[in-house]
């Protein structure tokens, strides 16, 4: 059995709102235990609120994102990161003038079944 994996072609989930998401382990690698996903949110983005049944972990590597906390709002530069923990109500978004590159840890592994994304943006 081999003793490592070398990914080096993540697969791009398809978006329609201009964010990059490129997942190196996740259920994309039937690895259901973790996903690692490398993302570009572009300026002025944002998803619905969610409530997760996972773990999340983000690490900023540039630029900057807003993270709104069952109300309480949060902003993370680069260097910074974050453990959300998993049943927390929260929403993603950059409305800042760049982009923001940043990596996401996922435990287990993100699935739409698993992220109880709400309908709406607001």
């Amino acid at each position: 059995m081999k003793k490592y994996t070398i990914q080096k072609t993540p697969f791009v989930i398809p978006t329609t709102d201009g964010k990059l998401i490129e997942e190196h382990f996740g259920h994309t690698t039937q690895q259901g235990e973790l996903s690692l996903a490398h993302m570009i949110a572009p300026p002025h983005w944002k998803e619905p609120f969610q409530t997760p049944q996972f773990d999340e972990y983000t690490y900023i590597i540039k630029g900057k994102k807003q993270f709104n906390i069952e109300g309480e709002l949060v902003v993370l530069e680069a260097g910074q990161s974050i453990k959300i923990n998993k049943g927390v109500r929260v929403q993603y978004s950059n409305p800042f003038e760049s982009e923001c590159e940043y990596l996401a840890i996922c435990l287990p592994a993100f699935s739409v079944g698993l992220v109880n994304r709400e309908g709406d943006l607001n």
